[in-house]
């Protein structure tokens, strides 16, 4: 798995926004975790995605789930499935969200945010309605940065580092090669993901096409420069 390690679009002189972020996801995590096996399973069906408490009320009703309560298409993106689930996920947020929040106002770099993270779930309950593995992480939203980040700085380079064994690979390329390159790789296994169960192989593909998406058309509109 390619790593993005470092960009050279310039990032914001003080990413509030970014960094609390950053300090939220890392509080709900640790607060998850210190909470009793049962405690947290009723933490996770609460707050994070299931699609089919959507897709089949009745049967949401009788395991005790609201239907209509639409909060965790919001609140998932703040919960996360484990210690690099978040530590990959909040890297990629200070390498891409710090250059994409000095584009814009910080009150429109969280709308921004949080919006990308709403069409991510979105498109994640849509194309796995009858799925009853809870979706969680903030992938979705950060997908859509890469979107804002492919539109706002085109000509910028990503260095990724590519582990190979003991030896790492690292190498740059053109930002809108990577985060075009990325973005293709998602509906690929998103396509192939459409008739198998998306909880099997861990990743809510259509989460991050979603969120990229959302990004690339948002920020522009938001004022993104």
């Amino acid at each position: 798995r390619m790593i993005p390690f470092r960009t050279t679009a310039p990032g914001a002189r003080m990413p509030v926004v970014t960094v609390g972020l950053i300090l939220v996801n890392a509080a709900v995590f640790l607060y998850q975790i210190d909470l009793s096996p049962r405690a947290e399973m009723q933490f996770i069906y609460t707050y994070a995605l299931v699609p089919a408490v959507y897709g089949s009320p009745e049967l949401a009703r009788h395991a005790g789930l609201d239907p209509y309560n639409y909060w965790p298409l919001l609140t998932n993106t703040f919960m996360h499935g484990g210690w690099v689930h978040l530590i990959f996920n909040m890297w990629t947020l200070w390498l891409f969200g710090s250059p994409v929040e000095g584009r814009m106002r910080p009150l429109r770099f969280l709308i921004f945010y949080l919006l990308c993270g709403l069409v991510g779930s979105v498109g994640h309950l849509l194309a796995n309605l009858s799925s009853t593995v809870p979706a969680l992480g903030a992938s979705g939203a950060i997908a859509g940065l890469l979107g804002g980040y492919a539109r706002l700085f085109p000509g910028a380079k990503v260095t990724l580092i590519f582990p190979i064994v003991i030896i790492p690979l690292i190498f740059s390329v053109p930002a809108i090669a990577f985060t075009w390159g990325w973005f293709g790789i998602q509906v690929w296994q998103g396509l192939g993901a459409m008739n198998a169960d998306v909880g099997a192989g861990g990743i809510a593909w259509w989460a991050h096409i979603g969120g990229f998406l959302a990004g690339l058309l948002l920020v522009a509109a938001m004022g993104g420069r």
